[in-house]
């Protein structure tokens, strides 16, 4: 019979300072990089590998769904297992399977190794709920959007970097260099980050159980659920595609130019600190239909900008804007509802929203296949509206 403690890291009094918030920080940026890096190096691999462009946008989607079995399988263990052992693990992994990519001699090795680097690579989902537990209650939201910032500035500077290096030392440089990255980061954790007990006692298959019980008894983990799957897909559509815009007409820019679009976006992580303390003071569904405005009126604006370089530079800093403040307000809301399940509570959040984000990549490829720009941006336009439909009443 499985039984539900109350925090043991809390017992033991430990609690989060501004070193280890930051570490925590660029621990997520670093990480959730190595599932970005592929984007603006598809049509280099597509030309390696001698695929087409949907081909090739399957990369950008398995590492999507390896990111998102992670999460429901490996990351729901952090309120049974102890924290760091997770964590240490998944580095491990993550470092091995890069390696793997540097060295894909083909296509199906190169997708294996995607799906790999993707499970591996959740690092991040396990960092956000110790973050949470260990914070005061009143200042957990800017906490964690503190967090959040070093995730969302990895995701998008993941775009720049490798596109810099992809373009002068070849795609596979990418791969090796996160793969290193990996190694020197589990040394620093391996000595910096403390232990952090489980809140949960039972069996695995129990622990799985409770994702569908709490997914039945909370209504508002379904809306922000469902509001996670449609903005990071539509996230996942804007960038997976961006790359085939940049480098055909008019433009006909490198990696290294499409990486900076990533830099541009960088702008709206600022958002992320903000949005926390909002949430903290005004509640998160109030700066969540914001985030939804923001990122709606942003595909609107691009739709208008396929030849645009300004257009398409506002259109970036305000998709970002939108979805981090979404992300991270929902996030909020979540942690807050049964703090000793807060990793199951993160795992359901985050799975569905990765879940989009792969759906939001393989339709965006095929938008872009059929309809260009103009299908991709009203395909955005079709999931942001979904998320605001979902959060026109208040869940409790």
């Amino acid at each position: 019979m499985e039984q539900v403690i109350l925090s043991k890291a809390r017992q033991a009094g430990t609690t989060v300072n501004n070193m280890l918030v930051v570490l925590m920080a660029v621990t997520c940026g670093l990480v959730v990089a190595n599932i970005y890096y592929n984007q603006p190096l598809l049509l280099q691999m597509a030309a390696s590998f001698q695929v087409n462009e949907q081909q090739i946008s399957v990369i950008a989607t398995i590492t999507q769904v390896g990111y998102t079995l992670g999460l429901l399988f490996i990351v729901s263990l952090g309120d049974k297992t102890e924290r760091k052992k997770l964590i240490l693990l998944k580095l491990a992994g993550a470092a091995v399977f890069m390696g793997m990519a540097a060295m894909a001699v083909n296509y199906w090795m190169m997708l294996i190794a995607s799906l790999l680097i993707g499970f591996f690579s959740a690092v991040p989902q396990l960092l956000l709920p110790m973050a949470a537990s260990m914070a005061p209650d009143a200042t957990r939201g800017k906490i964690v959007g503190r967090v959040m910032s070093g995730l969302l500035i990895g995701i998008l500077l993941s775009r720049t970097l490798s596109g810099i290096i992809g373009a002068h030392y070849g795609w596979q440089a990418v791969f090796f260099s996160g793969s290193i990255a990996m190694v020197l980061l589990w040394i620093v954790l391996a000595l910096k980050l403390p232990q952090n007990p489980p809140s949960f006692e039972g069996s695995y298959g129990s622990l799985m159980r409770s994702l569908g019980t709490l997914t039945k008894e909370l209504p508002a983990l379904r809306q922000a659920a469902f509001t996670g799957f449609f903005m990071f897909g539509a996230f996942s559509i804007f960038w997976t595609t961006l790359v085939f815009l940049l480098e055909g007409a008019p433009f006909h820019y490198k990696s290294d130019m499409v990486g900076l679009f990533g830099l541009i976006g960088t702008c709206g992580a600022l958002a992320a600190p903000m949005a926390g303390k909002s949430a903290d003071n005004k509640g998160p569904q109030y700066a969540i239909r914001l985030g939804i405005i923001g990122a709606l009126l942003a595909f609107v604006i691009m739709g208008f900008s396929a030849g645009s370089l300004t257009g398409l530079i506002i259109g970036v800093i305000l998709l970002d804007i939108g979805m981090q403040v979404t992300h991270i307000s929902n996030q909020s809301k979540v942690f807050a509802l049964v703090p000793e399940a807060r990793s199951r509570l993160n795992t359901i959040y985050i799975s569905n929203a990765f879940a989009g984000g792969s759906v939001g990549s393989l339709m965006g490829a095929q938008a872009w296949s059929y309809g260009h720009w103009t299908g991709v941006c009203i395909l955005g336009i079709v999931f942001i509206s979904s998320a605001a439909l979902i959060n026109l009443k208040k869940r409790t």
